[in-house]
């Protein structure tokens, strides 16, 4: 019988197929999944800020861009995965609240995917797909055995990436 892993808030965990991985409520917090389709090995981290230097109580890796995706590739090595066969899909980043204020410390959700994109980038590892930014939460699914993404939100249809 397949699983559903959970993934809280500034957390991040791994499965393999056929279990599925989910996070919960990712509002301005983006859902990263890295995925090794050879060894069908996914991990997922909610990431709940952009950089962790900017942070003096920054011991949760898991709650930054930058550590956090780190974090991720070496729990995913340690299961067999290997770097460079990884690919994301990304889900997330919303702009919860309604300001016409361009002060950064309000823009979360978008410099969260900002800083997963940049990341990734530097890593050399691919996004196939996103549902990014706009102005809704989201919960996901990621499901190893097929790659898909799923992405479920309040009066919206479900998506797959």
């Amino acid at each position: 019988m397949a699983k559903m892993v959970k993934v809280g808030m500034a957390d991040l965990n791994i499965c393999h197929s056929p279990d599925a991985i989910t996070t919960l409520g990712l509002g301005s917090c983006v859902g990263v999944a890295l995925y090794d389709k050879n060894t069908k090995t996914a991990g997922l981290v909610h990431v709940m800020l952009p950089d962790s230097t900017k942070v003096r109580q920054n011991q949760n890796r898991a709650k930054f861009a930058d550590t956090g995706i780190d974090y991720l590739i070496e729990l995913l090595e340690k299961e067999g995965a290997k770097k460079s066969s990884l690919t994301a899909k990304i889900a997330g980043g919303a702009q919860m609240f309604a300001f016409s204020s361009s002060n950064d410390m309000l823009r979360v959700g978008e410099r969260n995917v900002e800083a997963v994109k940049d990341k990734l980038k530097k890593l050399g590892i691919r996004i196939l797909a996103e549902d990014t930014g706009l102005n809704y939460g989201r919960t996901v699914e990621f499901y190893p055995e097929t790659g898909d993404f799923i992405i479920k939100s309040v009066g919206k249809l479900v998506k797959t990436i």
